[in-house]
């Protein structure tokens, strides 16, 4: 069983927190019409940060600079937003639209997007793949409500796999998310359960809304409204079973996106609610 410890401030560089407590860095807020960022990434130019949001919006990224501009939008034209909630990208500076939100749990229509690098600077593009996938643990559409464990917001790319971390909306939550397997392969396939994690056991502070991997492959981060989930020393890509640190950020907005900038720096976006959230922040951890 992984250990879990609380990572003392010592362990972390915070420059200008924003508050006396928290442990993030405010960069920018939002341009008016990101009120709903989902998911950000940065590929391989570290001055862009591609953002994305929900259902409801429209089937587009955007590409922010360092000041929260928005220098390019990129409508993606063959395929709808029926819940995009999640970015990764590969090596290549491909990037993969997690399109599995799933709050009902009545999805049968699970995708991931690919968007290849070579479209990434235009105004338009199209996804060149869709990966289908599908839970095999769940028989009904949906299921009880103290079985609705089948909700997802949160994935990253590592080696040839997408690995993928459910929100758990059950109506007996008790912090628990499942780490899924699915090849980068185009076509359907059956989701390999390989793990799972038990965070704290409060849903609106708890459950899992995004996650991502270092550049360097040693870290796995998961981020919940208040606390972030570090895992390093792990074998292959058993990562929850590494050593856990438990990073309590004590800020508690909608936050919805994560990604490393680099292997020390961790960006974090947060959904705007009223007079709160719609912001990009920093963390800085020692690896």
């Amino acid at each position: 069983m992984a250990r879990t410890r609380t990572l003392f401030l010592a362990s972390l560089i915070c420059l200008s927190c924003t508050s006396d407590k928290s442990l993030l860095t405010e960069l920018f807020a939002f341009p008016n019409n990101l009120e709903e960022v989902s998911a950000i990434e940065v590929t391989s130019d570290p001055n862009k940060i591609w953002a994305l949001q929900d259902s409801g919006n429209d089937p587009e990224l955007y590409v922010l600079n360092k000041k929260g501009t928005i220098t390019n939008t990129l409508k993606v034209t063959n395929v709808q937003n029926n819940d995009w909630e999640a970015l990764a990208s590969d090596a290549d500076g491909n990037l993969y639209i997690g399109d599995f939100g799933n709050n009902n749990n009545k999805r049968r229509d699970l995708m991931i997007h690919k968007i290849n690098t070579s479209e990434l600077n235009g105004k338009q593009a199209n996804v060149s793949q869709t990966i289908s996938f599908f839970y095999p643990e769940q028989k009904e559409f949906p299921p009880k409500k103290s079985n609705r464990i089948y909700d997802a917001e949160a994935f990253f790319y590592h080696k040839d796999n997408f690995y993928i971390f459910s929100k758990n909306r059950s109506s007996k939550f008790d912090g628990t998310t499942m780490m899924y397997k699915v090849p980068n392969i185009a076509g359907t396939h059956a989701a390999q359960l390989i793990g799972t994690f038990k965070a704290c056991n409060i849903y609106k502070q708890c459950a899992i809304t995004a996650a991502d991997i270092s550049p360097d492959g040693k870290t796995v981060s998961l981020l919940t409204a208040t606390r972030i989930y570090l895992f390093q020393d792990f074998t292959e890509d058993n990562f929850l079973a590494g050593k856990s640190t438990e990073i309590d950020l004590s800020h508690f907005t909608q936050k919805e996106g994560i990604c490393f900038a680099s292997n020390s720096t961790i960006y974090i976006a947060d959904e705007k609610e009223k007079k709160t959230g719609g912001k990009l922040y920093q963390l800085i951890v020692n690896n």
